[in-house]
C-alpha cells in the first residue's frame, strides 16, 4: 500500500487546488450523469450515484448543479451522451497506468490521451495488460496533523475499512467499495475530516522508480488528470523519497 499512499498524499493537495479554481465541477457533473444513466436517479438505490453526489458535496458543488446533472442522466433534461472508457498504459520504468475517462466524443479523447502519454515517454497498452494489477477500493485521505492514529484506526476498521496507512502528512484509509458510505459516515461521526474520498483503483503490487523515472511519471499523471475527459489516472509506480520531497508530499 505504500506506493498508493504516496500518490494519495499528492492527490489530496491537487484536489484542493482543483476545487479552488472550479476545474473539478465539470468532471464531477459528468460522473453524476453517467451514474444516474446507468443506475437511476435515486442515490439510496444507486451506490455509484451516492458516491458521485458525496464527491460533489465535498467539493462544495451547488445543489442546483447536482440536481441538474442527475436529471440529465435520467433523461429528464437534455444532455450529451457520456461514455465511460478505460485506457491501460505503461509509463517510465514499465509501471502501469489505469486511466478512467468520461467523454462525449471518443474520437477526441483517444488520440489526446495517446498524445499525452507519448509526449512524456508513455505508451498505450492492450486491454487487460495493466488492469489485472489493480483492484477497486474506497479510499479516504485525512491530514495527519492533530489526528490520533489509534482512534482513527478504531473508527475506520470497526466500520468496515481494511487498512489505515500513513505517508508523511496524510493518513490513507482503504475499504471495499460497498463500504464507502459506512466508512464515510463513521469517519465523519468520529470527527475525522477527510480531504479526499473516492472509489478508485489501488495497485496490488508496485514498481519502484528511479528519481528521473519518478519525475516523468508525475508529469504524465498530472497531464492526464488535467485533461477534461479524464476522471482519474492511477499508477502502480512507487516514487523515490527524492521525488516525494521535491513534491512536498513528505
Amino acid at each position: 500500500m505504500s506506493g498508493h499512499s504516496h500518490w494519495a498524499g499528492i492527490k489530496h493537495k491537487k484536489a484542493t487546488a482543483d476545487a479552488k479554481r472550479g476545474k473539478i465541477f465539470g468532471k464531477i457533473a459528468r460522473g453524476i450523469i453517467a451514474a444516474a444513466r446507468q443506475g437511476g436517479g435515486d442515490p439510496s438505490m444507486n451506490l455509484s450515484l451516492r458516491y458521485a453526489i458525496d464527491k460533489a458535496r465535498a467539493a462544495n458543488m451547488p445543489r442546483d448543479n447536482i440536481a441538474r446533472a442527475i436529471k440529465k442522466g435520467t433523461g429528464e433534461l437534455a444532455g450529451e451522451e457520456i461514455q465511460e472508457i478505460t485506457f491501460e498504459a505503461y509509463g517510465p520504468g514499465g509501471a502501469g497506468i489505469l486511466i478512467q475517462t468520461l467523454t462525449d466524443n471518443t474520437n477526441r479523447t483517444t488520440p489526446e490521451v495517446r498524445s499525452i502519454l507519448e509526449k512524456r515517454g508513455g505508451t498505450l497498452g492492450k486491454p487487460g495488460s495493466v488492469a489485472w494489477n489493480f483492484e477497486k477500493k474506497a479510499v479516504f485521505t485525512i491530514r495527519a496533523e492533530g489526528v490520533d492514529e489509534e482512534e482513527l484506526m478504531l473508527a475506520a476498521l470497526e466500520s468496515g475499512a481494511e487498512d489505515v496507512d500513513t505517508q508523511g502528512e496524510v493518513f490513507t484509509v482503504t475499504a471495499p467499495p460497498d463500504a464507502f458510505s459506512t466508512v464515510a459516515e463513521a469517519l465523519d461521526g468520529a470527527g475525522f475530516a477527510t480531504e479526499t474520498r473516492e472509489i478508485s483503483f489501488v495497485p496490488k503490487s508496485t514498481v519502484l522508480l528511479s528519481p528521473e523515472e519518478g519525475r516523468r511519471m508525475v508529469a504524465i499523471i498530472e497531464a492526464l488528470e488535467d485533461h477534461d475527459d479524464v476522471e482519474s489516472a492511477t499508477t502502480n509506480a512507487d516514487l523515490p523519497e527524492e521525488v516525494l520531497e521535491e513534491l512536498g508530499a513528505q
